[in-house]
């Protein structure tokens, strides 16, 4: 299955990484150089696994935020908030939870320049849906340096929109009042709804 790895079908390399990840048997450096492979298919196979093992580093999975392709691009915010989600404080609601949590507070350096290439792709990425996917991320993550990219994703397009306020929901503080109920009002009613559950009173 290895000799696979370096087939000349984007598609039988990522099914050969696919099947030794399954395997246990797929290493570091074999990942590695999967996130570097020339295919998209291949770099976003290789970040999906990388998401999943503890073994990989996170400043790996981000530097994929510069991927050319916005796929992969949108692939590496996701591996980035689930890398990353885990940092959570443990008094801090998760995203799509039902009410806003106490305040996130920063996470620290090793944290900070991954959150700033999030919201870097969140504020400016041509692709609303690596825009949304890097905003999924940092509500995920929760880091308090996340969250000007989070409001101002507010002002996006719907899906963003709401993408934006489930995000919120690890954060609190007037701006966050303000912003929740400023959707609260919003043209869509999606948003309108995500909006009304996390200001809903919790039991």
């Amino acid at each position: 299955m290895r000799r696979h790895l370096r087939d000349h079908d984007p598609a039988v390399r990522s099914t050969a990484l696919r099947a030794l990840s399954r395997a246990c048997d797929l290493s570091v450096e074999e990942l590695a150089s999967a996130l570097e492979d020339p295919a998209p298919d291949v770099r976003i196979a290789a970040l999906e696994l990388a998401a999943d093992r503890g073994d990989v580093s996170v400043a790996t999975t981000a530097a994929r935020l510069d991927d050319p392709d916005s796929r992969v691009v949108e692939a590496a915010a996701w591996a980035c908030g689930e890398m990353l989600s885990e940092n959570l404080p443990s008094d801090v609601h998760p995203a799509g939870s039902a009410s806003p949590a106490p305040a996130a507070p920063s996470l620290g350096p090793p944290v900070t320049a991954v959150v700033e290439e999030l919201a870097r792709v969140a504020r400016n990425h041509s692709d609303a849906l690596c825009r949304e996917s890097a905003i999924a991320a940092l509500g995920a993550i929760g880091d308090r340096g996340g969250l000007q990219a989070i409001l101002a994703g507010l002002g996006d397009k719907p899906a963003v929109r709401r993408r934006a306020v489930i995000a919120l929901a690890p954060f609190d503080g007037p701006e966050v009042e303000a912003a929740l109920a400023r959707a609260g009002n919003d043209r869509d009613r999606q948003v309108r709804a995500a909006a009304a559950e996390l200001m809903r009173p919790g039991p």
